[in-house]
């Protein structure tokens, strides 16, 4: 067995709490993080995006990060997007600060760190695409409000099965959605794969592109104080 060099990237340790079927979130963390950070994920029970699930998913949250504390990461993030946009965003600040008081580690949730991210790109006005069912999106739409972010245009794919998803629909979505005025590209969900999109959309747009996965990975970083640049997640990991 070759022995690991003292020169490891492993940096930094992440964890993330996700929605038992998401097969993305860890995916596109672990690609992203791959030079410096390992991902250590701990699931919560979901099969179906009903509000009364999606609510009970943040209900359970609390025990997901007293487990995965047990692993020592340097940060947590709650990383179900659909979940926070049923709170409001004082609210969904509020379940980071109660889960990071009884960890002790510094946690963000995605939801969040969406409109952080979207502040620092000096984003007030957005077109969101989705793979969410109406009802959810009118959802979204309201926490973006709510949190001083315009949504000009949102439209969603009406579908649960996100992950099936192929990177090249998600593309052309937010192609499809894109209204003038826009000063952002927001593409909603966790479990939707976005990240070869990113840098693709921007350049043909010339607009920065805010994903679920990259400005959850974006926050929980700089909650900590790390303000590296990641390779190929896009114009957002430029900004201190």
């Amino acid at each position: 067995m070759q022995a690991v060099s003292a020169q490891s990237p492993w940096e930094r340790r992440l964890g993330v709490i996700v929605p038992s079927w998401n097969t993305v979130m860890e995916y596109e963390w672990q690609r992203m993080g791959a030079a410096f950070a390992s991902v250590h994920a701990q699931r919560i029970r979901h099969t179906a995006d009903t509000e009364a699930d999606l609510l009970w998913l943040s209900t359970q949250a609390p025990q997901a990060a007293a487990l995965l504390a047990h692993a020592k990461p340097d940060a947590i993030c709650y990383g179900c997007t659909a979940s926070g946009f049923l709170k409001s965003p004082e609210e969904d600040l509020a379940l980071a600060a109660r889960l990071e008081g009884e960890t002790g580690i510094p946690t963000v949730t995605s939801s969040a760190a969406i409109v952080e991210a979207l502040r620092a790109l000096g984003a007030r006005r957005v077109s969101v695409a989705s793979p969410y069912e109406p009802w959810l999106n009118e959802r979204l739409a309201g926490y973006l409000a709510a949190a001083g972010v315009e949504v000009l245009a949102i439209s969603g794919l009406a579908t649960q099965a996100h992950g099936s998803v192929t990177p090249e629909r998600v593309h052309a979505l937010a192609l499809e959605v894109l209204r003038p005025g826009t000063e952002a590209i927001f593409i909603s969900c966790s479990n939707l794969r976005t990240l070869q999109s990113i840098e693709a959309l921007e350049a043909q747009t010339g607009l920065p592109v805010v994903t679920s996965n990259q400005a959850a990975l974006w926050g929980t970083l700089r909650r900590v104080g790390d303000r590296r640049r990641v390779a190929g997640a896009g114009r957002l990991f430029d900004r201190v």
